[in-house]
């Protein structure tokens, strides 16, 4: 079946809590499946982030901010001050300040354990925020109209670079060197390297099973050798090993090829995709489905806590694992029933 992500150049699909929102310059449709993501009680959960001292907030698809102090044995909601309740991303920051990226209100910042939220948008051209990366010099975050960098003393946004204006940015990665990449959804990756002109964009080798290029990424990450790991909208996880120059599929074996998350273990990695987490020892020959107590496959986001634990949310909530093999709903306070759709909220 053709790729059509890769087809239709001027169509922008964006997936969002299990909703399909297809949009062209004119035009807007959206498709809700019989039984989606605002039938279930428990909230959708997009983005999950872990604090230095073990709290994890978690970011709903309509229903704002959530934070547990007890490793998700109950959760309560902190986000006084958003407002706006779709939450897309999420980010810690060096000084331990917690930064949520939202649908159409741009980002917040809380100081006070999530009790609090301020806006932080001064300089931002959209408020689109569909990731947020916390490095070592500062803030990045992803938008519908590129990527834009913190300056924290002043609270404004700056452009990064030139190269992508009007481009949605899904992913963002920092190599050691300072090297940003960023993960588009319609001009696949583009690199920016510390003093050059501009974005770059990195395609070679990023061809799925139809022999199309892949322009449509949802996830990056890179491992403790600085190899580089691409998750796509449906065509599975490719690895880079140069920087970007070049790609290769590590995933034809994977039951699934709409990637949600990757996390990095000592050997091997762990990724969710749109029917269920799966892990790989062998750099990508076999996948081992890792689903044992996983009551809804649907994942949005999944991200590590030490010592091999591992939090997933999913279209109905969100489940731990404490041994990267099974798991368990952590629901209690997320129970919030149905949500409004994104594109009738005001």
């Amino acid at each position: 079946m053709m790729n059509v992500f890769n087809v239709l150049s001027r169509v922008r699909l964006l997936s969002v809590a299990g909703v399909l929102v297809c949009a062209t310059a004119n035009v807007s449709v959206a498709e809700t499946p019989a039984a989606g993501p605002f039938d279930q009680s428990a909230a959708s959960v997009q983005a999950l982030v872990v604090t230095g001292n073990g709290a994890v907030y978690a970011g709903s698809f309509g229903h704002g901010i959530f934070r547990t102090a007890d490793r998700g044995a109950t959760w309560v909601p902190v986000g006084e001050g958003v407002t706006d309740p779709f939450i897309l991303s999420l980010a810690v920051a060096r000084e331990g300040a917690v930064y949520a990226g939202t649908f159409r209100g741009g980002v917040f910042r809380s100081r006070d354990e999530g009790k609090t939220w301020q806006s932080v948008n001064k300089g931002l051209k959209r408020l689109e925020v569909k990731s947020l990366l916390a490095a070592d010099d500062g803030l990045y975050a992803g938008t519908s109209d590129g990527v834009y960098r913190l300056n924290e003393l002043e609270d404004h946004w700056s452009v990064v670079s030139t190269g992508l204006d009007d481009v949605l940015v899904h992913a963002l990665v920092r190599s050691t060197d300072g090297t940003l990449y960023a993960g588009t959804s319609g001009k696949g990756i583009l690199r920016f390297k510390r003093h050059s002109s501009g974005w770059v964009r990195m395609q070679q080798g990023l061809k799925n099973q139809e022999g199309m290029i892949e322009n449509f990424i949802r996830v990056l990450a890179i491992d403790q050798d600085q190899n580089l790991l691409a998750g796509t909208f449906d065509g599975g996880v490719f690895r880079s090993a140069d920087g970007g120059m070049t790609w290769r599929p590590i995933s034809r074996a994977l039951p699934n090829d709409s990637i949600r998350g990757i996390v990095l273990l000592e050997q091997g990695l762990i990724v969710a995709t749109g029917n269920g987490i799966f892990k790989t020892t062998d750099k990508g020959k076999q996948w081992i489905p890792v689903n044992k107590g996983l009551a809804n496959l649907a994942v949005q986001s999944l991200i590590g806590s030490g010592g091999g634990g591992l939090y997933a949310g999913t279209s109905a909530g969100v489940f731990r694992s404490d041994d990267g093999l099974t798991w368990t709903a952590i629901n209690q306070g997320l129970d919030v029933g149905m949500a409004p759709p994104p594109f009738l909220f005001r």
